[in-house]
């Protein structure tokens, strides 16, 4: 097995841990509160890091760091809030069709062409997240999975401007304007529902707060030993993941119409990889 490959199993079950470890710990901390102690130990971290290493924070670009920041603080606060109101498996399956929304915002922003047989794979990707949503039941289930989806559209807005910024900024840089941005976002949204963790409670969010980051570290060596398009199809492995946790703790058992609506979002993602891969391979060529 190729390091590259390797690396990114490893990172996506290291990120089924910690949504494992967020869907516990949901049960009698806030989804916000959690989000506080995952970005405040995080930056805490990037900062000593940056420190150790003398990396200056850079005087430019400031605006598109602060909304990087604010992508990601959205996309962190919704994510977990999905996971402590729905199933771990239908949350999973909602957020990986954020390749969809990163493909349409690089076209858009940054001028990348698009395939072009994408406009007929947008809707069987959609159609699949519709069947998870389940639009046509009009109950609070519907409503907390649509939250799911546009945690998808938070993060592939978060991912168009690290592409931007990857070719100005120091990976630590965009790491800690989107913890820092975090926390104090999450700050006055956790204030009028603040608890006070229980020594149990304290233990799972200092683990969500370093399991992310090494799950971050292991996600970035597997896009340093391969090709990003090979990685984004097998990080899919994580929805198994996922599935196997919430099936061992919660009892979790997916059905038909998340089966079915998963089917067709990850087949849509890899087939739209792929040729955004093999049009790669023609430039370099």
């Amino acid at each position: 097995m190729k390091n590259g490959v390797f690396f990114a199993i490893l990172s996506s079950l290291v990120f089924s841990i910690m949504n494992a470890l967020v869907k516990a710990v949901s049960l009698s901390i806030p989804s916000t509160e959690i989000v506080f102690f995952r970005s405040i130990i995080g930056t805490i971290i990037i900062y000593s890091i940056m420190r150790q290493r003398k990396l200056e924070f850079s005087t430019e670009g400031i605006p598109v760091l602060a909304l990087r920041g604010s992508l990601g603080a959205l996309y962190m606060i919704t994510y977990f809030y999905t996971i402590s109101r729905i199933t771990l498996i239908d949350t999973i399956v909602l957020v990986n069709s954020s390749p969809i929304f990163v493909m349409i915002f690089a076209y858009i922003f940054l001028k990348e062409k698009m395939p072009k047989k994408t406009l007929f794979l947008l809707p069987i990707v959609f159609f699949g997240a519709a069947l998870v949503i389940r639009p046509f039941n009009y109950s609070t289930y519907s409503i907390d999975a649509l939250i799911g989806l546009l945690t998808a559209l938070f993060s592939a807005g978060a991912a168009t401007c690290i592409r931007y910024l990857s070719k100005r900024h120091h990976t630590y840089e965009i790491i800690f304007y989107f913890m820092a941005t975090t926390t104090v976002v999450s700050i006055p949204l956790m204030w009028n529902s603040f608890v006070i963790p229980t020594p149990l409670d304290f233990f799972y969010l200092a683990c969500i707060g370093v399991i992310s980051l090494l799950a971050q570290v292991f996600l970035t060596k597997a896009f340093t030993h391969e090709n990003a398009v090979v990685v984004e199809v097998v990080r899919y492995i994580g929805i198994v993941f996922n599935a196997i946790w919430g099936f061992l703790f919660w009892s979790e058992v997916p059905d038909t119409m998340t089966i079915l609506g998963g089917v067709l979002i990850i087949t849509g993602c890899i087939i739209l990889s792929q040729k955004k891969k093999k049009s790669l391979d023609m430039k370099v060529g």
